[in-house]
């Protein structure tokens, strides 16, 4: 099964942002978070007339809200994904801003929009920078984003990488005092950390050939013996578990 299982998802499909090749066999799961995205953004997109989801990916989530602002955009990096989103949005309305992939940060520091543009931004897992936050919203416009926090897949990526690194400081402690430093008000925050859960090695692999910054140089067969390792503790236990860290913010400029 260990080959099969490796055979499997090295030659599966990704597009977009969509892991529904785990997700609707319950290969992999993602404990329930203390709050709901759709639910904490819907109330603020009622009063929107210009919309921007920042890193659309494949418009999975942003396709997931009806109806739009008349006047909807949405960003994106990952080129793989541009026309996957163009695809699911466009017939939506949404004006979908294909950007340059940054290599270096600050990330999103220059959008393509004018001064006071945006009613709402939303941002689910994407980079941001509150300087151009500021200058795109409107007085009294709101930023809301959901965020990976650094403790997310931190033993998953130890047990792989003998020197994984110290963990970064990337929780909602920090990222509300950064946006506090540049004038936004903060409405709403919550954290959590709960656990994703992986039933097998394909899984696994699924994923971290699907992300391919959870590890850089990651490949079937310069991890082998160690994802033989991991395939042996979730044949003993059953399953395996890694951390899930997410936070939300919604900021009021």
């Amino acid at each position: 099964m260990f080959e099969a299982y490796l055979e499997q998802a090295g030659r599966a499909p990704f597009a977009g942002w969509n892991f529904e090749y785990l997700t609707r066999t319950n290969r992999m799961v993602e404990a329930p978070l203390g709050w709901n995205y759709y639910n904490v953004v819907l109330p603020w997109l009622s009063k929107a007339k210009t919309l921007l989801d920042m890193g659309t990916g494949g418009g999975e989530e942003l396709s997931r809200f009806s109806p739009l602002p008349p006047n909807t955009y949405a960003t994106e990096q990952y080129k793989p994904n541009v026309k996957v989103a163009k695809e699911r949005l466009e017939p939506l309305g949404v004006k979908v801003v294909e950007m340059e992939e940054e290599k270096n940060p600050p990330y999103n520091a220059s959008l393509p929009f004018s001064n006071g543009f945006f009613d709402l931004i939303i941002n689910r897992h994407e980079a941001y920078y509150p300087p151009e936050l500021m200058r795109i919203l409107k007085p009294g416009g709101c930023f809301i984003t959901q965020q990976v926090g650094a403790m997310s897949l931190t033993s998953l990526k130890r047990f792989l990488i003998e020197k994984a690194g110290t963990v970064k400081d990337w929780n909602l402690k920090s990222a509300t005092e950064e946006l506090k430093s540049v004038g936004f008000t903060i409405v709403q925050q919550q954290e959590d950390i709960q656990f994703y859960r992986f039933y097998d090695i394909g899984a696994i692999v699924y994923l971290l050939k699907a992300i391919p910054w959870i590890i850089e140089d990651f490949s079937i067969e310069r991890y082998r013996d160690k994802l033989w390792e991991l395939h042996v503790k979730i044949s003993e236990k059953g399953f395996y578990d890694t951390p899930l860290h997410r936070f939300i913010i919604v900021a009021r400029k």
